[in-house]
C-alpha cells in the first residue's frame, strides 16, 4: 500500500488517505520506447495534481514555476526549497503518474557529487521518483554518477531554459548543421549515460525525429515533433491561463477568460449586495 492525498472539499484541506499501489514506473516509462505515445504535463499544487494525474504517465514539477507560480523572470532564480515545496504537493495530489522533479540552476552543475547531494534530498523530501537536468556531453558524466547511486534521471536538451543567457533568448535551435549536430550528440550523451527519458524542447522538427531514432529510451518532445515518443507542455499554457504562450502551445481550453469572467460576476454580486444570499447565511436556530 501507498499514501496519497487527497483534497477534502469540505474543508479544502489535503487529508491522507490509503490508496493501493497503482503508479506507474521509470522502468514501465522506458519501456514505453516506440509504443503508445507519453502524456506528460507540469503540475506544481495538490489540485493540479489531482486533476491531471489520471490522464498523465508523467507529472513534472518543473522550474517552469518560477515563471508560472512566482512570476520570475526566468527559470534561473528558482531555488531547491521551491522544487521541494510544489513537488511534494504535486506527489500528494497524485497516485498514478511518475512524478519527476526539476533539478534547479546551480545545484547540480558543479560536480557530480554536489547533484547527487542535491538530487538524494530532492527525492527524500518530495517522494518524486526521478529529477530532470538541463544539458548534453558536458552533464552526461553526472548523470551516470546519478543514475549508479540510485537516482532515475530525465535529460533535457535543445531548448535548455536555464540556459537563456548563454542562448540570449528562446528562439528554437538547431537551424544551423553545427548546432544541429550538437544538440543530437547531448541526447544521445545523456541516453547512453543512463538517462531513462530525454526532453527534447524547441527544436527544427528533423533533429527531434533523429534523436527519436537514434536513442533507446523514450524522447518526449516539447516544441519539437508529433513523432517523439511523448508530449510534455506547461499545464497553464495547455489550459489558457496566459495570453502569451510559445508557437509549439495548443490550448486546449481559455481558463484564463473564464476565470476572468467568473470573478467579474462575483464583483459585481457583492457590490449589489446580490452575495452572499439565503443560501450562503447562517440563520438562527429555531427557537435557539
Amino acid at each position: 500500500m501507498s499514501t496519497t492525498y487527497t483534497l477534502d472539499t469540505a474543508t479544502s484541506r489535503a487529508n491522507p488517505t490509503p490508496a493501493p499501489m497503482k503508479r506507474l514506473t521509470v522502468p514501465a516509462i522506458r519501456r514505453a520506447k516506440g509504443g503508445t505515445p507519453l502524456v506528460m504535463l507540469t503540475a506544481y499544487t495538490v489540485r493540479s495534481a489531482q486533476l491531471l494525474d489520471p490522464h498523465c504517465d508523467m507529472l513534472l514539477v518543473g522550474d517552469s514555476l518560477g515563471q508560472v507560480i512566482y512570476g520570475l523572470p526566468s527559470t534561473v532564480p528558482v531555488t531547491l526549497s521551491m522544487m521541494a515545496a510544489h513537488g511534494a504537493a504535486v506527489v500528494r495530489g497524485s497516485y498514478h503518474s511518475v512524478v519527476v522533479i526539476d533539478l534547479p540552476f546551480g545545484s547540480y552543475e558543479a560536480s557530480p557529487e554536489k547533484a547527487f547531494e542535491n538530487a538524494a534530498w530532492l527525492l527524500k523530501e518530495t517522494g518524486a521518483a526521478a529529477v530532470k537536468l538541463e544539458g548534453g556531453v558536458a552533464m552526461a558524466p553526472t548523470v551516470r554518477f546519478l543514475v549508479e547511486r540510485g537516482i532515475p534521471v530525465m535529460g533535457h536538451v535543445g531548448l535548455t531554459p536555464q540556459a537563456v543567457n548563454v542562448l540570449g533568448g528562446y528562439g528554437a535551435r538547431g537551424r544551423t548543421p553545427e548546432e544541429a549536430e550538437k544538440i543530437i550528440a547531448d541526447a544521445v550523451a545523456v541516453a547512453e549515460a543512463g538517462a531513462f527519458s530525454v526532453v527534447i524542447e524547441g527544436v527544427v522538427e528533423p533533429i527531434a525525429i533523429e534523436i527519436t531514432k537514434r536513442i533507446a529510451c523514450p524522447t518526449i518532445g516539447i516544441g519539437a515533433s508529433a513523432q517523439c515518443d511523448g508530449q510534455v507542455l506547461v499545464g497553464e499554457d495547455m489550459l489558457g491561463l496566459f495570453e502569451r504562450t510559445a508557437r509549439f502551445v495548443r490550448r486546449y481550453e481559455t481558463m484564463g477568460d473564464r476565470i476572468g469572467e467568473a470573478a467579474r460576476a462575483y464583483a459585481e454580486d457583492v457590490r449589489a449586495r446580490h452575495f452572499p444570499g439565503p443560501e450562503q447565511i447562517y440563520a438562527p436556530r429555531e427557537g435557539g
